[in-house]
């Protein structure tokens, strides 16, 4: 599938991160793109200049490794200053390799240790029935995390508390940090996982925004039942070199030729 312009903008925001750390979580980031684009630009109910807003609809990203893509739509939303980005990874700056809640304006959750975010994600949601608030959760997760037992205790009680304000999406690209997942612990039928733990499921290309649009538009799948979204992405998707290659999961030490290739992708 063909990238739009907007996808492709996005992606070379993340690129100029990359040209000004030389590090970072490349194709954790670059498989969700699409994900949050739909999420920031027609899903989600925010205010940027009121970040703490009670009513706003809550996003955490569980796989905190991928935090070059929220901290580019955070950026693109006016949550702070674009200009910002291009200090990722310094000592004293606010956009650290995984995102922290309390330091940067519309990061819901700290995470990066994986498994907690659903966990969090299921008390945000529980909190809104208790409260009879009509704000949404949605927790975007990885395929490798979802090895974490954390996870599917999360997803059991959200289920048991019918949820259906909560929707969990689930990043399959199929290649953790050091492996395909089906190797390293197979997820497969991973559909009828989550549908066995209670949720209403569907499954989508993570790359179709059209079809992301559509199903998020949909949301609850079930007036009963939380959501589970499979996204089959791609793993460093809109860079040819790096797409689906375990290796580019992270890179320090970015060459300048390396930043030219990229920008050559995108262009």
């Amino acid at each position: 599938m063909n990238l739009s312009p907007r996808s492709k903008a996005l992606r070379r925001d993340i690129v100029g991160i990359l040209e000004a750390s030389r590090k970072g979580h490349i194709g954790a980031a670059l498989s969700t793109v699409e994900v949050l684009q739909v999420l920031f630009d027609s899903f989600l109910r925010f205010r940027p200049n009121q970040p703490d807003w009670a009513d706003r609809d809550r996003f955490i990203l569980s796989k905190g490794h991928g935090c070059l893509t929220l901290y580019v739509m955070l950026a693109d939303k006016g949550f702070f200053p674009k200009e910002e980005l291009l200090t990722f990874g310094a000592p004293d700056s606010r956009l650290g390799g995984h995102p922290e809640w309390g330091k940067l304006p519309g990061v819901e959750a700290t995470t990066g240790a994986l498994g907690h975010g659903l966990s969090i994600g299921v008390g945000m949601a529980l909190a809104a029935k208790m409260r009879q608030q009509d704000y949404r959760v949605v927790v975007l997760t990885g395929d490798g995390e979802i090895n974490e037992g954390s996870v599917w205790e999360a997803a059991m009680s959200a289920a048991k508390h019918k949820l259906a304000n909560l929707t969990v999406m689930v990043d399959y690209n199929k290649l953790q940090s050091y492996g395909p997942t089906s190797e390293v612990l197979n997820l497969d039928p991973l559909a009828d996982k989550w549908r066995s733990f209670g949720f209403a499921v569907e499954e989508v290309d993570g790359h179709d925004v059209a079809a992301l649009q559509n199903l998020c538009a949909r949301l609850p799948l079930d007036a009963t039942k939380p959501t589970a979204i499979i996204c089959h992405t791609i793993k460093g998707k809109g860079l040819p070199f790096a797409e689906g290659v375990a290796e580019w999961h992270h890179k320090s030490g970015l060459t300048a030729q390396d930043i030219a290739t990229m920008y050559a992708c995108l262009n």
